[in-house]
């Protein structure tokens, strides 16, 4: 019996799969399309970069303005000269004791002292007389009156605490350089100097000698 099944061929298209110009040409939008993406990635690394910078700028300058201003409290014992500027910033990091007085809400000894012996708290009138002996104000035998102090006065007692700060959780390192090593002005060194005069630290700033996106220098901002 002949076979009429009908044989199935498996036609090639001609048109199916890429030519080598359709090849070339999607190859070269690829190449087109990454080198222009290059350039932006580029620019938001550097903008990033100069974000961090400003943010550890602001956070070390910040710490310095806060020991300045309890130096000018007299709150923790400086250097002769130093003018109430840290000596350099590892001692921000390192922390520094800190003295503060405040009021308890007590009484003083002294005052306590005084109310008892002129009669503050009470006293005891003098029997088979009319008035108490340090009040003024009648009394009756064997009483008790209360009187006004001439001398002892209640006041709060102040108390002195000292505790270690830090005002600077770590020096932060230098997005622009790769290291924490930063450029420091003391309050009598020139604003545009980029050597430090060793005796205190006013004012930090980046070493990088590159320019920022804006123009400007990374050095003076």
């Amino acid at each position: 019996m002949p076979n009429t099944t009908p044989s199935r061929r498996v036609r090639l298209n001609p048109m199916a799969g890429l030519t080598l110009i359709e090849l070339i040409l999607a190859c070269g939008i690829l190449l087109i399309l990454s080198s222009a993406a290059i350039p932006l990635a580029r620019v938001t690394i550097i903008r990033n970069r100069e974000s961090e910078m400003r943010r550890d700028l602001r956070e070390m300058r910040t710490a310095i303005d806060r020991y300045k201003d309890a130096a000018d409290k007299n709150q923790i014992q400086t250097e002769v000269g130093s003018q109430g500027y840290p000596p350099d910033l590892q001692t921000l990091v390192d922390g520094v004791t800190v003295s503060t007085t405040g009021n308890t809400g007590g009484i003083s000894a002294s005052a306590l002292a005084g109310a008892s012996s002129t009669g503050q708290f009470g006293s005891i009138g003098t029997p088979g007389t009319g008035f108490s002996a340090t009040s003024g104000a009648p009394g009756t035998a064997g009483g008790t009156s209360q009187g006004a102090s001439s001398t002892g006065t209640a006041s709060p007692t102040m108390s002195t605490t000292t505790s270690k700060v830090r005002f600077l959780r770590k020096i932060p390192v230098d997005p622009l350089t790769g290291k924490p090593d930063w450029g420091m002005r003391a309050v009598g060194d020139d604003p545009d100097s980029d050597s430090w005069g060793g005796s205190n630290v006013f004012d930090v700033y980046s070493q990088s000698t590159g320019t920022a996106s804006d123009g400007t220098k990374y050095s003076s901002w």
